[in-house]
């Protein structure tokens, strides 16, 4: 039998997983929206976002200092508002395949996404999580020891540069959140270049009203402060999610759906308050499983399923331990720190 992806993932062919029976029926009923549990999402995320948004300009008349403090609780709620988007970028958090598809344009705004441009490359990235031969779309770049040795000295530095700590989540969640998101190429399909584009000019009359009416400097004391924070926890989140010491990586031949989920995808176990703003999203390993369970489903899921009891463990010690690992390892099946690659490179 073969394992196929998710609805929202197809782009890697098929591949043998005997499993599949099992762990679909394991999941299956976890798959249904609540609107019920969509709507007290949204009142948890979207509408406290947007009414600190509004307090925190309200705030500027009477100090800088007490609008930038409350940019801490509104970039959490920035974080839950993303995770309402991604759901609906895989068509999960609503029982309306419509009413997911608008919500997500909607909070794709919010967030800066161009909702059909970024719902495509993290479908690949479900796809391809784990996969030797595939690597490069809506992952972290991730070089093999191979790779990074065989490249000259200046492509060696550009690597480290990139997977640097004060480039990945200094830079990177400005990048990743505010720059990123506006390019587009010839090399995109037509539907992906019209979200970036039609996103872009919803932005710009967007920024450009409320700058109007706020002034400049206001919307940046407001928006920057919150967005770099959320995009920060954002990136840190991505990263070890699947950029752990025993990760799984595996060429094409011997890549496995749901082999890449359970043991590719950490669950990083997260204090309770962090695990609300994070929407459940670091029980990671349920949701490769399956893209098709709700966040607010995915505790339950893992509580009442065996089979994602036997998973990659992390704490947040653990998380920001990762974050010396930068390079793969096939033979090993392992990432590396810096000094282990260099201990190889002498061999």
């Amino acid at each position: 039998m073969t394992a196929a992806l998710p609805p929202t993932a197809a782009v890697p062919a098929a591949v043998p997983d005997p499993d599949r029976l099992f762990w679909r029926q394991s999941v299956v009923r976890h798959e249904q929206p609540s609107l019920r549990h969509s709507l007290l999402d949204l009142a948890t995320s979207v509408l406290p976002y947007l009414v600190l948004t509004v307090a925190m300009y309200l705030c500027l008349e009477i100090s800088v200092w007490i609008a930038l403090a409350l940019a801490i609780p509104a970039a959490g709620f920035l974080m839950r508002t993303f995770i309402v988007f991604h759901d609906c970028a895989h068509g999960s958090f609503l029982p309306s395949k419509r009413g997911n598809l608008w919500l997500g344009r909607f909070t794709g705004l919010l967030v800066f996404q161009p909702f059909a441009n970024w719902r495509h490359n993290h479908a690949v990235h479900h796809g391809t999580a784990g996969d030797l031969d595939r690597r490069g779309t809506g992952d972290i770049a991730t070089l093999t020891v191979e790779e990074y040795l065989a490249r000259p000295w200046k492509s060696r530095l550009g690597y480290r540069l990139f997977r640097s700590p004060v480039v990945m989540f200094g830079i990177g969640p400005i990048w990743s959140l505010m720059i990123g998101p506006r390019i587009w190429s010839q090399k995109m399909r037509p539907r992906q270049r019209r979200s970036v584009l039609t996103t872009n000019l919803a932005l710009a009359i967007l920024i450009g009203a409320i700058a109007w009416f706020v002034g400049p400097r206001a919307w940046l004391l407001v928006q920057l402060p919150t967005a770099i924070l959320a995009g920060t926890l954002g990136v840190w989140m991505f990263y070890v999610q699947h950029q752990f010491e025993d990760v799984y990586w595996e060429t094409s031949e011997q890549w496995s759906y749901a082999a890449a989920a359970l043991r590719g995808s950490s669950y990083l176990k997260l204090p309770r308050v962090l695990q609300f703003f994070t929407g459940n999203i670091g029980l990671h390993h349920v949701h490769h499983l399956s893209a098709k369970i709700p966040n607010y489903n995915l505790q339950r899921a893992h509580d009442e399923n065996p089979i994602f009891h036997d998973v990659p463990v992390l704490g947040v010690r653990d998380g920001l331990r990762a974050i010396r690992l930068k390079v793969i390892d096939p033979a090993s099946g392992r990432l590396l720190t810096w000094s282990e690659v260099n201990c190889l490179a002498r061999r």
